[in-house]
C-alpha cells in the first residue's frame, strides 16, 4: 500500500459517516490552515445534477486554447484520486508527493477532529490552489451546493447551474424544489448566474435566490441557445450567433453543455474569439461519459466489430440524455444493443433504466469491486425488469461480455455494448482496459 493511499484510508475514518453536509467544520480546518479559500485565482463555481463535469472540461479546453491557466477540482475520480485535482502550473493531475504534502499538512492542521473525507480533500485543494499560480479556478460542487464543502467561496466570477433532477434524495430531499434550493444555495451576492435550460419549479427557485442576492441570471434557451445546424455547432445571444464545430462529447445535451460553458465565460468577460473557442471546444476531454472504447484488453473480451460505449451517468436525467444518444446511434446504424450496468444503492435503477424500454435487448447487471455500497447484481435485475427491460446478474464485468459474446453468436451480429449506471464501473473498466485518464 502506497503513502497515498495510507493517507486517503486515515482520512476516511475521520468521521462516522461518507457524507454529512455542513460548512462548519471547513471553516474550522481552513482558519487553522490559514484560510487558503481567500487567497484563491478567480474562481468559476458550478454546481446542478447532470453536466458538472462536461461543463467544467469544457470551461477548461476553451480556457486553455486562450493561453489561460486552470487549477479545477472535480469528484468523484474514476481510477486515481489524483484526477480530482488538476494544477494550472502545468495543466496536469496532481503529483503524488504534492498531493500527498498537502494532504499530510490537512491532516495535522485538523488534529484528529471529526471531518468527512470530502471536507479534508477539499480542503487540501484549496490549499494547493492558493499556493500555485493560475489564471482561474474551476471548482465542482461535490453535492448539493448550499453546505458543500466547496460552497466556502464568498465571492465568485460566476454562479453557473446545470440542469437539476432527482439524485441524492437521501441528502437533498426527495422533491425537486427542495433539491433546487440547496443547489442554488452557490448563489452570491452580486455574483452573476448562468443557468442550464430548467424545469419551471425549479427555475423559480433559482430566480429567487438570484433576486434576494440582487443578481441576474442568464439561462438557456431564454438569454442564450445552441443548436445543430448543418453538421455545426451555433452558440447565439443577444451579441449575435457564432459558428463552431460539433462538441467532441457525444450526446446532443452536450450542445447545452457547451452554450453553458461560453455564457459562463462571456459573463465573466473571459470568452475568447471564434477561432479559439473553436480550438477549445475540439480538445474537450471529459472520460466516462459517453466515451467510445476502440482498443485494450477489456474490448478484446468483445465480439469482433463490437461497438463498445462507457457512460458514469446514474440518475434518471442521466438515462434520458444516455437512451437519446443511443436512439440516436441506432437509427444510424442498427445493431442490438446490450447494458452492463452496476449501480449504488443510493440512486434510482428503475427511474435510469426506464428511457431504455424497447432500445435493449438485454441488460446484464454486475457487482462494483471498488466500493461497498453498490447494490447487489440480482436486486439490480429485478429493479431493471421492474423498468420493462429484460435482465440477468452476473458475477462480474468479464462475466457479462462473455454472455454478450455468447448472444451475438447466435444472433449472428456484432452488438453494441454500453457499460453504464456508475462512476466507480466507469472507473473499473477503464482501469481493466488500461485507459487510466490524463
Amino acid at each position: 500500500m502506497d503513502q497515498i493511499t495510507r493517507i486517503l484510508d486515515r482520512l476516511l475514518a475521520l468521521h462516522p459517516k461518507e457524507i454529512d453536509l455542513s460548512l462548519g467544520r471547513m471553516h474550522r480546518l481552513l482558519d487553522a490552515l490559514g484560510s487558503p479559500e481567500k487567497r484563491l485565482p478567480p474562481v468559476i463555481h458550478i454546481a446542478g445534477t447532470n453536466g458538472k463535469g462536461s461543463v467544467t472540461a469544457t470551461l477548461r479546453a476553451i480556457l486553455e486554447a486562450s493561453g489561460k491557466r486552470c487549477h479545477v477540482y472535480t469528484s468523484p475520480h474514476l481510477v486515481s484520486f489524483n484526477e480530482r485535482i488538476r494544477l494550472g502550473t502545468d495543466g496536469k493531475y496532481v503529483s503524488d508527493p504534492v498531493l500527498f504534502d498537502a494532504l499530510q499538512r490537512c491532516e495535522e492542521a485538523n488534529g484528529g477532529e471529526e471531518i468527512t473525507f470530502f471536507e479534508i480533500t477539499t480542503a487540501a485543494a484549496l490549499l494547493l490552489f492558493a499556493e500555485h499560480p493560475a489564471d482561474v479556478v474551476l471548482l465542482e460542487v461535490g453535492l448539493g451546493g448550499r453546505l458543500d464543502a466547496t460552497n466556502v467561496i464568498n465571492e465568485p466570477l460566476v454562479s453557473v447551474i446545470t440542469p437539476v433532477s432527482m439524485d441524492h434524495e437521501k441528502f437533498l430531499g426527495d422533491d425537486l424544489t427542495v433539491i433546487a434550493a440547496e443547489k442554488a444555495g452557490i448563489i452570491k451576492p452580486g455574483v452573476p448566474v448562468v443557468s442550464a435550460e430548467q424545469d419551471p419549479d425549479v427555475l423559480k427557485v433559482i430566480e429567487r435566490q438570484a433576486a434576494r442576492n440582487k443578481t441576474r441570471v442568464d439561462v438557456f434557451g431564454q438569454d442564450f441557445v445552441s443548436q445543430l445546424d448543418q453538421g455545426r455547432m451555433t452558440f447565439q445571444d443577444e451579441d449575435g450567433l457564432l459558428d463552431l464545430p460539433q462538441p467532441v462529447l457525444g450526446g446532443s445535451h452536450q450542445f447545452a453543455n457547451a452554450a453553458l460553458a461560453m455564457a459562463a465565460l462571456k459573463t465573466t468577460g473571459l470568452l475568447p474569439d471564434e477561432d479559439v473557442i473553436s480550438t477549445g471546444l475540439k480538445s474537450v476531454n471529459w472520460p466516462g461519459r459517453l466515451q467510445p472504447l476502440t482498443h485494450g484488453p477489456l474490448v478484446d473480451m468483445c465480439p469482433e466489430g463490437s461497438e463498445v460505449w462507457l457512460d458514469g451517468g446514474h440518475n434518471p436525467g442521466a438515462g434520458v440524455s444516455i437512451a437519446q444518444f443511443m436512439g440516436e446511434q441506432e437509427e444510424r446504424a442498427p445493431r442490438p444493443l446490450y447494458l452492463i450496468a452496476g449501480m449504488l444503492t443510493t440512486k434510482d435503477p428503475s427511474g435510469f433504466f426506464r428511457p431504455f424500454d424497447g432500445l435493449v435487448r438485454h441488460v446484464g447487471t454486475v457487482p462494483i469491486a471498488t466500493t461497498n455500497t453498490a447494490r447487489s447484481p440480482e436486486e439490480l435485475a429485478d429493479l431493471a425488469r421492474c423498468a420493462g427491460l429484460e435482465a440477468t446478474p452476473f458475477p462480474s464485468l468479464d462475466a457479462a461480455i462473455a454472455d454478450v459474446a455468447a448472444c451475438a453468436a447466435d444472433d449472428g451480429e456484432a452488438p453494441r455494448i454500453l457499460i453504464c449506471g456508475s462512476l466507480y464501473l466507469a472507473g473499473e473498466a477503464l482501469a481493466r482496459n488500461n485507459m487510466a485518464p490524463d
